[in-house]
């Protein structure tokens, strides 16, 4: 496989590293801001999570809470490759930065990829919202 384009997004949150991951290490917290998982999300078993997205039905698999910000989940339809998402969450000054990692995947165009990158960046400023309110 060739590597992949990708796209880094990130947004500053004022908010203390401690709330934004500790409120990013609970998957069903997710729903709340990343519009991408749809309107139906439910726990499966230990970091699987069920998710009707809109394209499709999809397990999402979290990593495990750590001490070092990493958010990486997996989204992956039940016919087709994983798609993976590395997200750290990092401190910045007495805030923090949120940042997630977009691959473009082969099948994708120009267009497509603008889009998806839109698409992140808006659930970040949806996030970014939740956590300042």
């Amino acid at each position: 496989m060739p590597v992949l384009p990708t796209r880094h997004i990130s947004i500053a949150i004022d908010r203390p590293i401690e709330d934004v991951y500790g409120f990013l290490a609970d998957p069903m917290n997710f729903p709340k801001w990343a519009e991408g998982l749809g309107d139906e999300f439910g726990h499966v078993e230990g970091m699987t999570y069920r998710a009707r997205t809109p394209m499709g039905p999809m397990r999402v698999l979290f990593s495990e809470p750590n001490r070092y910000g990493v958010l990486d989940h997996a989204v992956i339809p039940d016919s087709g490759a994983p798609m993976h998402n590395p997200m750290r969450a990092l401190p910045n000054g007495s805030g923090s930065e949120v940042v997630f990692t977009l691959f473009r995947r082969p099948e994708m165009s120009d267009d497509d990829f603008a889009r998806d990158a839109e698409w992140v960046a808006a659930d970040l400023a949806r996030l970014k919202a939740l956590l300042e309110a």
